[in-house]
């Protein structure tokens, strides 16, 4: 993973000083609050409903096991005792006190992280498929275009006040598992006619109050061409884009209104300034980046050895881990292990300090001390042995990571909702927790297959509910919390926005719509079908039906 050289160091330890004396003016009555806001947000700090909350960078989701102790500790001593992994593969504090942030940004600066361009109308964290490197279905590996974007966008004077966030997603793979199509830029990994490796680039997407599926712009970008024509990109949209409703400042709205062809053509003449020139990519500069994402030391192995072979035969638990919780690896006798954070009884995301701790050391011992988070809101062990997944899995099931339901209903993910984020209408912890408890017979989880389940509690849609084959929206009713149901969203490769079924639902009834639309999914579907191919075949009226078949 990329290491900081001395320019590095020495701008993170800049801005932490910085923030410090900002921080200090604003405590003693120097800086107002209107002051104090866009400082704030530029180093990663909110103010939510009970406390501050600061988003720490997570860069396309890398972390090794010394950083993610250095998160650990923060954790037991400024927060209380945990952390919450995010769908932008950042993790949050949410209890940290205000006096207090500096020295946090400080000891982050220890390990080479920091909180800048979390927050705020700036580009933000580029995110990338939690497997790139190891991926057996990839391309190439992507990773290295992610720092070179990271690097150009931080700080970037021309874009550090654009009309409204900015989020860029980068997939080396042939299956998407960025979830590209509905961030601001998506750039594809694609190869030419011709065999050569570019970008495919994909503007416009986005969820929150106004969903939509991104739109091709450009079908081959050369690599060395991806920072001019980003710059092309993000030129016109700070050009054009609108100011004077924030609701309508994303860059979807803007392309929505030109027409994609129209934007696309601003792109390309605002792009002729800038092509071939001082930001063209060398071959150089990308073998430099490239650099620091080469193999660890695999080692020769065996497919399946023997040993692994009948410990899945012997305990049928650990097979159904298997199944669900390791990933196929590029490597023979490798696979990637997802450490679930989705235990029932346990906010989506959450993760302790302890935990922190124990991953860091089955990192050590197991992954050549790298970890991943995706932005499904789990971590990941890229590099196992399969010789050592047997041991990786009793860890696991001592330290609550073995929940074996990766991809399945209720591995939901879920942004914190109105118990933490000011902006909410509703609760979402506590109607995830009862949907994990309804369906929490695990051969019936495992008989309804993959199912893609988010949740948000607002219009922002932070948990990405949009997207899910099931989504969840939490909405204020005269004051209370009120739940509105969606199927038929996915992301990957066959991105959609999911169709509200009908009328929202009171707290108490949502799991029992939940059981409604499962059991309208078994009766109808077709053998080795999925939830969203038996959604697509028979529309949603069947469920629309069913679930409201004693509420109308």
């Amino acid at each position: 993973m990329y290491k900081y050289d001395e320019v590095d160091h020495r701008l993170v330890r800049e801005r932490v000083a910085q923030f410090r004396d900002q921080t200090r003016r604003f405590l003693a009555g120097e800086l107002s609050e209107d002051e104090f806001r866009p400082l704030r947000l530029m180093n990663g700090l909110y103010v939510q409903r009970h406390a501050p909350m600061l988003r720490v960078a997570i860069p396309y989701g890398h972390l090794n096991s010394t950083q993610l102790r250095k998160l650990a500790h923060i954790a037991r001593t400024y927060d209380r005792g945990y952390g919450h992994f995010t769908t932008r593969q950042n993790i949050q504090f949410n209890w940290p006190a205000l006096e207090t942030v500096p020295d946090i940004l400080a000891e982050l600066a220890e390990v080479e992280m920091h909180a800048i361009q979390t927050s705020g109308n700036c580009v933000r964290n580029t995110t990338t498929d939690a497997f790139a490197g190891v991926a057996a279905d990839e391309l190439i590996d992507g990773r290295a275009y992610c720092e070179i974007i990271r690097q150009w966008s931080t700080l970037h004077p021309e874009f550090a006040y654009l009309p409204r966030k900015f989020k860029i997603a980068v997939s080396g793979s042939q299956q998407d598992r960025a979830a590209t199509w509905v961030h601001d830029i998506g750039l594809h990994v694609v190869r030419n006619d011709a065999g050569e490796v570019g970008f495919r680039v994909i503007v416009g997407g986005g969820l929150g109050r106004t969903p939509m599926v991104g739109k091709v712009v450009r079908e081959f970008l050369p690599p060395r061409h991806l920072l001019t024509y980003l710059d092309a990109v993000l030129r016109v949209y700070n050009r054009f884009g609108r100011r004077d409703n924030k609701y309508k400042a994303r860059i979807k709205i803007l392309v929505q209104a030109m027409t994609v062809e129209a934007f696309a053509a601003k792109v390309e003449d605002e792009w002729l300034h800038l092509k071939d020139g001082p930001s063209t990519l060398s071959d150089a500069d990308v073998a430099y980046y490239a650099a620091f994402f080469t193999d660890p030391a695999y080692e020769t192995l065996a497919v399946n050895p023997a040993e692994f072979v009948a410990k899945q035969q012997a305990e049928p638990a650990f097979a159904r881990w298997l199944e669900r919780n390791t990933h196929g690896h590029k490597q023979a006798g490798y696979r990637s292990v997802v450490l679930s954070l989705k235990k029932t009884g346990v906010p989506p995301g959450d993760i302790t300090a302890a935990q922190m701790d124990v991953a860091a050391d089955m990192a050590d011992r197991y992954s050549f001390g790298e970890l991943r988070v995706a932005h499904e809101q789990n971590l990941i062990l890229p590099d196992v042995k399969e010789s050592d997944l047997y041991q990786v899995w009793l860890l696991a099931k001592e330290h609550g990571f073995a929940t074996p339901n990766i991809g399945l209903l209720t591995d939901i993910i879920c942004c914190p909702g109105g118990d933490f984020c000011s902006l909410a209408n509703a609760r979402s912890i506590p109607v995830a927790e009862a949907i994990q408890r309804k369906f929490d017979d695990l051969d019936y989880l495992f008989d309804l297959g993959d199912i893609d389940c988010n949740f948000s509690g607002c219009m922002n849609a932070c948990g990405h509910h949009h997207i899910g084959n099931i989504g969840i929206l939490g909405v204020d009713k005269n004051g209370e919390e009120w739940y509105q149901i969606t199927l038929g969203g996915s992301q990957g490769n066959q991105a959609a926005i999911g169709k509200v079924i009908g009328p929202s639902f009171a707290q108490a009834d949502v799991p029992t719509a939940f059981e409604k639309i499962m059991k309208l999914y078994l009766e109808q579907r077709l053998a080795g079908e999925r939830f969203i191919e038996t959604v697509r075949r028979i529309g949603l009226e069947p469920f629309r039906e069913r679930v409201y078949a004693k509420l109308d």
